[in-house]
Formats: C-alpha cells, sequence, structure tokens
C-alpha cells in the first residue's frame, strides 16, 4: 500500500538519506534491518530507551518503548530505538559510586544527541525514569530541538511495614534509627525487604517525581504523565499515544524550543515550590533552559518561590507520595 502524502518537513533529516541516489550505500543498511522501500519514504523516530536493570527505577521502560513503536507505525513512521546509561543515586549514595550522578546526566544528554543527529533522525521520543535521566533527556531535546516528547517510567508503589505504609525515605530514616538504638538489626532487614515492593521511580516528590512534574507542566509530556503509578495498567496506553502525538508534532512542525519558553519555565518552579519539590530542580531547570535558549537565573527561583505558597503535603517533607496523587486526578488538580 503507497504511503499517504505528507508534509516535507515531516522527513526533514531523514531525507539526506532517503532522496539523494549517492545515498544508496546508507539505504541498503537500512533494508538490512528490515526496511522497505515505502518505509524510506517515512518520517524516522528516535526512541532513546533508559531501560536498565541496575535500579527499578528504569527496570520495566522496554514495554513502554515497544508501545510507543506501535504508536509511531500506526501514525506511519519507523521507530528506531536505542539505548544509553542511568545511574542511581539512592543505590550509589554514600559511596565513591555516587561521584558519577551528575556526571551521567551529561553522558545521557550527550548520547542521545548523537545518535539522534548522527542517524539523521526526524523526532525523538525519550523514555526514563531516574533522577538524573530527566534533565539529561530534556538538554538533548532542548539542544537537538527537533519534535520531541519526553514519557516518564512512573513511580513505584509505597511497602507495607507493621501495617503502615513505607518507602525509600523510611528506609534512610530506619539506619539513623538503628544507629542510635532505637531500632533493631532485625527490624531494619525486614524494612528493607518490603520498602521497595518493584518497579518505579522513589515515591516521594524526591528527584525523579520533581522533574516528572516540572517536564508535565511545561509540556513536554503527555497530561498525566508524571503522577501515574509504574504499574498503572494506562501506563501502555500512554506509550501508544506518545507515538501517536511524536507524529502529530512533526506534521505541525512543533518544537521543543517552541514550547520550552521563559514562561514554561517559571511554572515549572511554580510547581515545584508549591509542592516542595526537590533542590535539585534548580540546577536541572537551568542546565535545561541554558540548552533551550532561555535566561533563567537563580533571582527567578527566588522571586517565585517568596510569591508561591507551599500547598501539598508531599514526602520527604509531608505525608503523602506520588501514588496517592494520581489516585486523587494528578497534576491538574495543581
Amino acid at each position: 500500500m503507497a504511503t499517504k502524502s505528507r508534509p516535507a518537513h515531516m522527513k526533514h533529516r531523514s531525507s539526506e538519506l532517503t532522496d539523494d541516489p549517492q545515498r544508496a550505500p546508507a539505504r541498503a543498511m537500512l533494508m538490512a534491518m528490515g526496511l522497505t522501500q515505502d518505509d524510506l519514504k517515512k518520517p524516522f523516530v528516535a526512541i532513546a530507551n533508559l531501560a536498565s536493570d541496575v535500579t527499578p527505577c528504569n527496570v520495566h521502560l522496554d514495554k513502554f518503548a515497544q508501545a510507543a513503536k506501535e504508536g509511531i507505525r500506526a501514525a506511519d513512521g519507523v521507530p528506531f530505538e536505542f539505548g544509553t546509561i542511568t545511574v542511581s543515586d539512592g543505590i550509589s549514595m554514600g559511596t565513591e559510586g555516587m561521584k558519577t550522578s551528575l556526571v551521567s546526566r551529561e553522558v545521557i544528554a550527550d548520547s542521545i544527541e548523537l545518535v539522534t543527529f548522527g542517524e539523521r533522525m526526524d523526532g525523538l521520543i525519550t523514555i526514563a525514569g531516574c533522577d538524573k535521566n530527566m534533565p539529561g533527556c530534556m538538554m538533548a531535546m532542548a539542544r537537538l530541538n527537533v519534535p520531541s516528547i519526553f514519557m516518564y517510567g512512573g513511580s513505584i508503589m509505597p511497602g507495607q511495614f507493621k501495617g503502615q505504609d513505607v518507602n525509600i525515605q523510611d528506609v534512610f530514616e530506619a539506619v539513623g534509627a538503628y544507629a542510635k538504638g532505637d531500632m533493631s538489626l532485625e527490624d531494619l532487614t525486614a524494612l528493607e525487604c518490603v520498602a521497595c515492593p518493584g518497579e518505579g521511580s522513589c515515591g516521594g516528590l524526591f528527584t525523579a517525581n520533581t522533574m516528572s512534574t516540572c517536564i508535565e507542566v511545561m509540556g513536554m509530556s503527555l497530561p498525566g504523565d508524571a503522577s501515574a503509578p509504574a504499574i498503572d495498567p494506562r501506563k501502555l496506553g500512554e506509550a501508544r499515544d506518545v507515538g501517536r502525538t511524536l507524529m502529530r508534532l512533526l506534521e505541525e512542525d512543533i518544537r521543543p524550543r517552541d514550547i520550552l519558553t521563559k514562561q514554561a519555565f517559571e511554572n515549572a518552579i511554580t510547581v515545584a515550590v508549591s509542592m516542595g519539590g526537590s533542590t535539585n530542580s534548580v540546577l536541572h531547570l537551568m542546565a535545561i533552559a541554558h540548552e533551550a535558549g532561555v535566561n533563567l537565573s537563580l533571582e527567578d527561583f527566588d522571586r517565585i518561590s517568596r510569591n508561591t505558597p507551599y500547598i501539598t503535603d508531599m514526602k520527604p517533607g509531608g505525608k503523602y507520595v506520588m501514588a496517592d496523587l494520581s489516585r486523587y486526578g494528578g497534576m491538574r488538580w495543581l
């Protein structure tokens, strides 16, 4: 079946490979991966999948990448999946390994940029979960400025310990209680065995959930993306929608720098402050703004924080986790 006609700008980069007789060797290699002559006429979409076995934040992301591919194909595009690194702060914290954490943000951004630019991709989807994943993905999107969308892997559900909801924060605090003599080693061991019951990023408003909320508020992910738990079956449907939405962004030629305005960053700061989000949002939002060509300063954070009330009761400072926010409607209520 012939491919429907589409605006030429939808293949603004891949046409360098598909339209020039001199690029026949490139097309031969593409067809070695199963592409047809008809596929070569379609937009090429990169999927940066940060799936990894080194952290529960990312262990489940492959299924979302596959669903995003389905959405791209359904909208008449060709997906190309590749991977990159992740470093878990929660696991490496307190060791020499923590020195690699912020560096990993730059490696993620650089690696996504290199593959997407080098392989002449027309659009980009990033699927990620752990702390430095989100800013790394966003920095690459802003830098490349091809039609792009981010998908968050979702947060972990609470565990249960002695009839109470618990999460990773409780384990960190239990270490102090044990050192002080207020908790037995047996209870500490029992707690560590149940605090993290499965896949997903740390459940409180730590860096991962803070950045996912900022990204949703800025308009770089779909509505509801930030708050839905990793195990929510609706996430698979969202992933398919991500693929279809990316194709619409390509058709309408909407790019990250069209979305990442100064006002978008100010909205993100407002939400992070109102929820009591991670102070890491300062260095990450400023890094993303730099890549987007937006002048964002510490004075902006100070000005907004002085005029924004704290309106949620989220961990680590409060009572609730992201799964609770999702149950009551997610970010749209803020």
